[in-house]
Protein backbone atom coordinates (compact mmCIF):
# COMPACT_ATOMS: atom_id res chain seq x y z
CA UNK A 1 0.00 0.00 0.00
CA UNK A 2 2.85 2.71 0.80
CA UNK A 3 4.44 1.74 -2.92
CA UNK A 4 1.42 2.80 -4.27
CA UNK A 5 0.95 5.52 -2.32
CA UNK A 6 4.71 6.53 -2.89
CA UNK A 7 4.24 5.67 -6.67
CA UNK A 8 0.78 7.75 -7.11
CA UNK A 9 2.42 10.79 -5.40
CA UNK A 10 5.82 10.15 -7.65
CA UNK A 11 3.14 10.41 -10.77
CA UNK A 12 1.50 13.58 -9.12
CA UNK A 13 4.57 15.12 -8.71
CA UNK A 14 5.95 14.27 -12.65
CA UNK A 15 2.62 15.75 -14.10
CA UNK A 16 3.16 19.22 -11.38
CA UNK A 17 7.13 19.41 -13.27
CA UNK A 18 5.36 19.00 -16.56
CA UNK A 19 2.95 21.96 -15.65
CA UNK A 20 5.45 24.27 -14.13
CA UNK A 21 8.05 23.64 -17.22
CA UNK A 22 5.99 24.26 -19.51
CA UNK A 23 4.90 27.38 -18.42
CA UNK A 24 8.37 28.44 -17.78
CA UNK A 25 8.81 27.81 -21.60
CA UNK A 26 6.01 30.19 -22.55
CA UNK A 27 7.70 32.66 -20.09
CA UNK A 28 10.78 32.16 -22.22
CA UNK A 29 8.53 32.80 -25.35
CA UNK A 30 7.23 35.62 -24.24
CA UNK A 31 10.62 36.80 -23.34
CA UNK A 32 11.63 36.03 -27.08
CA UNK A 33 8.91 37.62 -28.48
CA UNK A 34 9.77 40.89 -26.44
CA UNK A 35 12.77 40.86 -27.62
CA UNK A 36 12.11 40.18 -31.21
CA UNK A 37 9.64 43.63 -31.02
CA UNK A 38 12.91 45.27 -29.36
CA UNK A 39 14.96 44.89 -32.46
CA UNK A 40 12.56 46.17 -34.96
CA UNK A 41 12.06 48.86 -32.89
CA UNK A 42 15.65 49.65 -32.65
CA UNK A 43 16.08 49.52 -36.26
CA UNK A 44 13.05 52.04 -36.95
CA UNK A 45 15.00 54.15 -34.88
CA UNK A 46 17.78 54.19 -37.16
CA UNK A 47 16.28 54.67 -39.96
CA UNK A 48 14.39 57.50 -39.28
CA UNK A 49 11.94 56.65 -41.05
CA UNK A 50 8.27 58.37 -40.49
CA UNK A 51 6.11 55.57 -42.93
CA UNK A 52 7.35 52.43 -43.97
CA UNK A 53 5.67 49.00 -46.05
CA UNK A 54 5.01 45.68 -44.65
CA UNK A 55 3.48 42.35 -45.64
CA UNK A 56 1.41 41.21 -42.48
CA UNK A 57 0.05 37.69 -41.58
CA UNK A 58 -3.77 37.75 -41.66
CA UNK A 59 -3.68 34.08 -40.76
CA UNK A 60 -2.96 30.62 -42.62
CA UNK A 61 0.12 32.54 -43.89
CA UNK A 62 -1.94 34.39 -45.94
CA UNK A 63 -0.30 38.27 -46.26
CA UNK A 64 -1.11 41.47 -47.42
CA UNK A 65 0.50 44.48 -47.83
CA UNK A 66 0.25 47.10 -45.95
CA UNK A 67 1.28 50.87 -45.54
CA UNK A 68 2.38 52.80 -41.79
CA UNK A 69 1.76 56.39 -42.55
CA UNK A 70 3.67 56.94 -39.12
CA UNK A 71 5.61 54.76 -37.79
CA UNK A 72 6.75 57.39 -34.63
CA UNK A 73 4.22 55.08 -32.30
CA UNK A 74 3.36 51.66 -31.65
CA UNK A 75 0.55 49.75 -30.19
CA UNK A 76 2.22 46.97 -27.91
CA UNK A 77 -0.53 44.32 -26.00
CA UNK A 78 0.21 44.84 -22.74
CA UNK A 79 -2.15 41.95 -21.12
CA UNK A 80 -5.28 40.96 -20.80
CA UNK A 81 -5.98 41.94 -24.66
CA UNK A 82 -5.61 46.16 -23.92
CA UNK A 83 -3.09 47.58 -26.32
CA UNK A 84 -0.99 50.65 -25.19
CA UNK A 85 -0.04 53.47 -27.54
CA UNK A 86 3.57 54.50 -26.89
CA UNK A 87 6.66 56.43 -28.91
CA UNK A 88 9.43 54.32 -30.08
CA UNK A 89 11.41 55.35 -26.89
CA UNK A 90 8.60 54.46 -24.49
CA UNK A 91 8.13 51.51 -26.12
CA UNK A 92 11.63 50.63 -25.49
CA UNK A 93 11.75 51.14 -21.67
CA UNK A 94 8.47 49.02 -21.43
CA UNK A 95 9.89 46.56 -22.79
CA UNK A 96 12.66 46.63 -20.65
CA UNK A 97 10.56 46.83 -17.75
CA UNK A 98 8.13 43.82 -19.35
CA UNK A 99 11.89 41.33 -19.85
CA UNK A 100 12.97 42.11 -16.47
CA UNK A 101 9.52 40.85 -14.75
CA UNK A 102 9.01 37.98 -17.25
CA UNK A 103 12.90 37.21 -16.15
CA UNK A 104 12.31 36.77 -12.40
CA UNK A 105 9.10 35.12 -13.54
CA UNK A 106 11.20 32.60 -15.29
CA UNK A 107 13.92 32.32 -12.54
CA UNK A 108 11.05 31.48 -9.91
CA UNK A 109 9.62 28.87 -12.05
CA UNK A 110 13.07 27.20 -12.57
CA UNK A 111 13.48 27.22 -8.71
CA UNK A 112 9.90 25.90 -8.62
CA UNK A 113 10.91 22.75 -11.15
CA UNK A 114 14.37 21.86 -9.46
CA UNK A 115 11.84 21.73 -6.09
CA UNK A 116 9.88 19.21 -7.64
CA UNK A 117 12.34 17.42 -9.08
CA UNK A 118 14.24 17.14 -5.47
CA UNK A 119 10.17 16.13 -4.39
CA UNK A 120 10.52 13.40 -7.09
CA UNK A 121 13.88 12.13 -6.18
CA UNK A 122 13.01 11.84 -2.12
CA UNK A 123 9.88 9.76 -3.03
CA UNK A 124 11.47 7.31 -5.21
CA UNK A 125 14.12 7.25 -2.70
CA UNK A 126 11.51 6.25 -0.26
CA UNK A 127 9.87 3.72 -2.95
CA UNK A 128 13.32 1.91 -3.34
CA UNK A 129 13.26 1.58 0.40
CA UNK A 130 9.74 0.72 1.11
CA UNK A 131 10.80 -2.05 -1.55
CA UNK A 132 14.01 -3.11 -0.08
CA UNK A 133 16.26 -1.85 -3.06
CA UNK A 134 19.53 -0.21 -2.37
CA UNK A 135 19.70 2.24 -4.89
CA UNK A 136 17.30 3.55 -7.57
CA UNK A 137 17.91 2.12 -11.25
CA UNK A 138 19.71 4.36 -13.71
CA UNK A 139 16.28 4.71 -15.58
CA UNK A 140 14.88 7.13 -12.74
CA UNK A 141 17.83 9.20 -12.50
CA UNK A 142 17.54 10.89 -16.07
CA UNK A 143 16.19 14.47 -16.11
CA UNK A 144 12.82 15.13 -16.81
Amino acid sequence: QWAMAAAAAAETLRRELEKVLEQRDEVYEKIAQHLQLKNVIERLQESEQQHLKMEVDLGCNFYVQAAVPDASKIFILVGYGFFVEFTLPEALRFIEKKCLHLNVAAERLSKDSAKIKGNIRVVLEALCELQGMKNLPLDTRREV
